[in-house]
């Protein structure tokens, strides 16, 4: 099963992301159009500093709710943006923290039926105070939950970021 895209056209550009409609055609010959939200991709990691996961809560108001449980993440801002870079600068933005150590965990694509959007998942560790300004709009409060409850904090977070990193964490790290 091979496809290749045939065309296209930007509908709309926002800040976060920009909808084209695109034509793909499959290798039986059949053309299918697709809506695609790009997006530059984002970082998530899961700061750890050997007794507790440190977590944030902020109000998503695209899906109602007014204090979701995440892990510190961001979005690439600019061209060319390395995913570590944007994971050191909100691990500072978010929580105050830096880590010394860092490791790459795994990326994975948020929602590949719609969205090009791939985030790349990190531990960090080793974690010192080292608090940066967060963006004037961020309502953010810090969590730090001991790593006795991570089967909890797994069972009451709703968003998926957090949850393939902290899976992972759980699988493969702790």
């Amino acid at each position: 099963m091979s496809f290749e895209r045939v065309d296209g056209e930007q509908v709309w550009k926002g800040r976060v992301g920009t909808v084209r409609v695109d034509r793909f055609r499959h290798d039986d010959g059949e053309i299918v159009t697709r809506e695609v939200i790009e997006h530059p991709g984002a970082a998530v990691m899961v700061p750890f500093d050997g007794e507790r996961i440190w977590l944030v809560r902020q109000p998503r108001e695209a899906v109602g709710e007014q204090s979701l449980l995440e892990l510190p993440a961001g979005k690439l801002d600019a061209p060319g943006e390395q995913p570590l870079d944007v994971a050191r600068r909100e691990l500072r933005e978010e929580i105050g923290k830096s880590a010394s150590s860092w490791e790459h965990l795994v990326s994975f694509y948020a929602s590949p039926g719609f969205t090009d959007e791939e985030i790349h998942a990190y531990l960090a560790t080793d974690l010192s105070d080292d608090p940066a300004e967060a963006e004037e709009n961020e309502r953010i409060e810090v969590v730090a939950e001991p790593v006795s409850r991570l089967d909890d904090v797994i069972r009451s977070c709703r968003d998926s970021k957090s949850l393939v990193s902290l899976l992972w964490f759980r699988a493969f790290v702790k």
